[in-house]
């Protein structure tokens, strides 16, 4: 599904060069390194600020709170999304409702989210789900003609692009992660908030570090989750690859897209634009997926299944609430969903062999 070893010497060599740069610095928390990429995310985002954090799920946390979302709150979201989505707004002390999915992309549907909206409904978290981002003039909309504040989870869908705007610029803030197997990874946890708001971009930066407005005066309670020097100064060489490596994502997955033709698989729609999936995931359905991918190990193709368990099937989740008609589309996805790999490393030839093989898979 990955392959971080077979990425190019270039990008290694550069690597242990921003590395290398830190460590001569002397300065490890908090300094020029994690500034510079700030300000080159934000850019690349499209928006005036950027602050980095420990974590994407720290990042959706700190939006939340940032924008006094709390105790007392609801805000809507999907249950076909990481844990980490619902868990962020969870620390926040919010109150988490779900909405169902579209079962033509999987992600949130607007019907559904329509029918959780409450009195106390203070945000929706959008999560671009597999790296596709879709409708934004609705859901901007939805936002506004309820009052309520859109935060983007964007942790799948570093670049993705519709009508000339890029995920995380379209709400009051979008939360990214930079886990290592996301589109722009670093060797570890990091994760960023952006937005084009001066006051949440503040008050993001204080929550960050303790609650700190200026060193040891706490203004409120804030939480340890600082995005460090190393992680900054090599997401700033990766990030110069991101282009190249995500236009390669798209050539696998118009090539998946053209040869799959297999009457048991089914594929997810279409993005609306070129530029608005970005493929951090290539997401298939089938209704025998154990076998389906028992028969792609068996030809040496590996695959993996996001997200099995929805979140209101998680232990810690069972009450939560949720769209009064049910959640049947989300459950029915998570039951046959199967991702194939989809990365920049792999050759034409890995792709045509993984092509065959779900061709060649046989319903029973």
């Amino acid at each position: 599904m990955n392959d971080f070893k077979a990425e190019p010497h270039e990008l290694r060599e550069a690597m242990l060069g921003a590395v290398r740069r830190v460590l001569e610095s002397g300065w490890y928390v908090l300094g020029n390194e994690v500034v510079a990429f700030e300000r080159q995310w934000a850019s690349a985002c499209g928006v005036k600020h950027g602050v980095g954090v420990g974590n994407g799920m720290d990042a959706i946390e700190i939006a939340l709170r940032a924008l006094d979302i709390g105790p007392g709150d609801e805000v809507i979201t999907t249950p076909m999304t990481a844990f980490a989505t619902v868990l962020a707004i969870l620390r926040a002390g919010a109150t988490p409702v779900l909405a169902d999915i579209d079962p033509k992309t999987a992600l949130l549907s607007m019907e559904s989210a329509s029918r959780c909206v409450s009195s106390k409904t203070k945000a929706i978290v959008l999560v671009h789900l597999y790296g596709q981002v879709r409708s934004m003039d609705g859901w901007v909309a939805f936002s506004t003609k309820y009052g309520i504040q859109l935060i983007e989870d964007c942790a799948q869908a570093h670049l993705a692009t519709w009508r000339g705007k890029v995920a995380g610029s379209f709400g009051a803030a979008g939360a990214y992660s930079f886990y290592p197997t996301k589109n722009l990874g670093a060797p570890g946890d990091a994760g960023m908030v952006v937005t084009q708001d001066e006051t949440l971009a503040q008050r993001a930066c204080r929550l960050r570090n303790y609650g700190q407005s200026v060193r040891y005066h706490h203004t409120e309670l804030g939480l340890n989750s600082r995005l460090d020097e190393i992680h900054a100064a090599m997401l700033t060489e990766r990030l110069k690859w991101l282009s190249e490596f995500t236009e390669r994502r798209r050539q696998i997955a118009k090539a998946y897209r053209a040869g799959i033709h297999n009457p048991a698989i089914q594929q997810l729609a279409a993005p609306e634009e070129a530029e608005a999936h970005v493929y951090h995931l290539f997401a298939i359905t089938c209704e025998q997926r154990e076998a389906l991918q028992t028969h792609l190990q068996q030809q040496h193709v590996q695959s993996f299944i996001h997200y099995p368990i929805p979140v209101h099937h998680q232990e810690p989740c069972r009450t939560i609430q949720h769209d009064p008609l049910g959640l049947a589309a989300c459950e029915q996805h998570a039951a046959t969903c199967l991702s194939l790999p989809c990365h920049p490393q792999m050759s034409d030839d890995d792709v045509a062999q993984v092509v065959a093989a779900v061709n060649g898979f046989r319903a029973r």
